[in-house]
């Protein structure tokens, strides 16, 4: 049971922010372009990073923690999804609070504000 704990903490995170898109409409999902940006500028430094610091031995990941499915370069593949999800989460979270409260970055038109 032990080895599921990363992909449960994985899976609870996206069980939790999935509502604020299909609730609150946050319109994340509308913006597919801009959220894969997001994902890979916050993902590529730190999957390299993880990279870098499991081979060099700062770190290792316990075999009893993860599936077990590990990608090219060692990295589990939890470790590698995290980078996905929890980008995912942040920008869902920040554009439902934005929605909620009415807050515009200035980038959309005044119609997409009133969405």
């Amino acid at each position: 049971m032990g080895s599921l704990t990363y992909a449960a903490m994985l899976v609870f995170v996206v069980v939790a922010v999935t509502p604020l898109e299909l609730v609150l409409r946050a319109g994340v999902a509308r913006r597919a372009r801009r959220l894969a940006l997001t994902v890979v500028c916050a993902g590529v430094p730190f999957v390299v990073w993880d990279l870098l610091a499991v081979h060099a031995g700062h770190w290792t990941f316990g075999p009893d923690r993860i599936l077990g499915w590990v990608l090219p370069g060692g990295l589990p593949v939890e470790e590698v999804s995290f980078f996905v999800v929890v980008p995912v989460a942040s920008v869902l979270s920040l554009e439902a609070v934005r929605r909620f409260w009415g807050w515009r970055v200035g980038d959309e038109s005044e119609r997409e504000a009133r969405r």
